[in-house]
């Protein structure tokens, strides 16, 4: 068995090494490129989207812009927004913060362009439901359904592990060092809030996320700001430091700049998904008149999940100073950083963030895995089984030991993103059409509300 984890290990070094990381960050800046920075241009309108309660509500889809939107950020916003970014500043100096930050700006490129064809593609299932996501841009709009079939396998299998045990097993493991509550007695409790959401289907998924997500990020976010505001003086010099940390590998593993680079990248991309193909396949449940439109509210999922959550942990890290004392890393370091701020009550606040991020992961990625499972095998009864089957996971993930299925996963998860990234850059030109259409609407709207204000009414 030792051998059999170092094996899984090396593959996935060699899964999430560098040219899929370049792969990965490539797609992004060509897309941004194509696109005219639409991550800059259109992010108000996309903002004014995400928030608008009644767009698109007679529309054709299962749930709301936002709850669409909430169901990726349940799945994104995880452990790796307090443990991968800690994680990162260890390997990689302070620099890695900017090197994430970087690639999540070319990252909203590409999350636009996923939910753009995720949309375009989608079917309606033989319920009524709307199923979408890389394995039918790749069946449908690249011809190619061989890729279709590999994303989904990856996708189904990846779900168990990422997606859920090692979620759980995180939160037990918090809870019982927190609480010390055992963690047979927190895996029962996780079950039964996932068998209530998830046996329910997309729409309660929809309606639980959109009412957790915001919550959780903002007491996590309201925290950090509160701990900035208390030492504001200390912000430009960490900001300073992140910056020229990125350029000169300062305080990175062996002080090189590459390790900057790597690890700012690699847990950037693990943040967000980026790039992966799983937040498309919420996109696709949305109700929407235009691809373009729901894409433009994915596309804020990065902003949030990277450029605001994972900056709060690293700024506060960085303030710290604690990330260069060996031996403390991933929440531990999260935690301290926090406690050094705001005494006691900081660990319990990082403990509360994980409990709160890993318990959403768990909920968004197991409409994910279903889809996955949906798209290999089309009987619609065998979905109750893939959904017991998940929930059960919950609870074997809270008790047992999970470095081997924290390794396949994270293989199956490094590979649904080649099948995916195929499909973007293939299907490129497609992705640029909507996005002519869905501006012309935007100057459309603007200039009819323009006019309604002219004439008084």
């Amino acid at each position: 068995m030792e051998r059999f984890e170092e094996l899984l290990g090396e593959i996935s070094g060699l899964v999430w090494g560098v040219p899929l990381l370049i792969l990965i960050v490539g797609t992004g800046i060509y897309l941004t490129v194509r696109l005219g920075f639409l991550q800059l241009r259109l992010l108000p309108y996309a903002l004014k989207l995400t928030f608008s309660k009644n767009v698109d509500k007679d529309s054709e889809g299962d749930i709301s812009h936002f709850q669409a939107l909430s169901t990726a950020m349940a799945a994104t916003v995880g452990t790796g927004n307090i443990v991968g970014v800690a994680t990162a500043v260890v390997l990689g100096g302070p620099g890695a913060v900017f090197w994430m930050w970087l690639s999540a700006f070319f990252g909203m490129a590409t999350k636009y362009g996923e939910a753009v064809l995720a949309v375009k593609y989608r079917i309606t299932d033989s319920k009524g439901q709307m199923a979408g996501g890389p394995m039918y841009y790749l069946e449908h709009g690249l011809k190619q359904k061989w890729l279709a079939v590999l994303f989904a396998i990856f996708g189904a299998i990846a779900a168990f592990g990422i997606g859920n045990m090692t979620q759980s097993n995180s939160v037990a493991s918090i809870v019982d060092e927190t609480f010390g509550l055992a963690p047979w007695a927190t895996g029962l409790i996780l079950t039964a809030f996932a068998g209530l959401v998830i046996l329910g289907g997309i729409k309660t998924i929809g309606k639980v996320t959109a009412f957790f997500v915001p919550f959780m990020v903002l007491f996590y976010v309201i925290a950090g700001l509160v701990i900035m505001v208390m030492n504001f003086d200390l912000i430009p010099a960490a900001i300073g430091t992140i910056f020229s940390a990125a350029f000169t590998g300062e305080a990175a593993a062996g002080g090189a700049i590459g390790a900057a680079i790597r690890y700012g990248v690699a847990r950037g991309v693990f943040s967000n998904e980026a790039g992966l193909g799983s937040a498309p396949i919420a996109a696709a449940a949305a109700k929407t008149d235009m691809p373009g439109r729901q894409a433009l509210v994915s596309m804020t999922q990065v902003l949030f999940d990277t450029l605001i959550v994972c900056s709060i942990t690293g700024i506060t890290i960085v303030m710290s100073g604690l990330y260069t004392q060996e031996g403390l890393e991933g929440a531990p370091l999260t935690s301290a950083a926090f406690g050094q701020y705001l005494g006691g009550v900081g660990p319990y606040i990082v403990a509360f963030g994980l409990i709160f991020f890993a318990s959403s992961t768990i909920i968004g990625w197991s409409y994910y895995g279903e889809k996955c499972f949906q798209y290999l095998f089309k009987n619609p009864s065998l979905l109750i089984v893939y959904r017991v089957l998940f929930v059960a996971a919950v609870f074997l993930g809270a008790t047992a030991s999970l470095t081997v299925v924290w390794t396949f996963s994270d293989v199956m998860n490094g590979l649904m993103a080649v099948p995916n990234l195929i499909g973007l850059l293939g299907l490129s030109g497609v992705i640029v059409y909507e996005t002519k259409r869905i501006v012309a609407k935007a100057k459309e709207e603007k200039n009819e509300k323009a006019e309604l204000a002219r004439s008084g009414n």
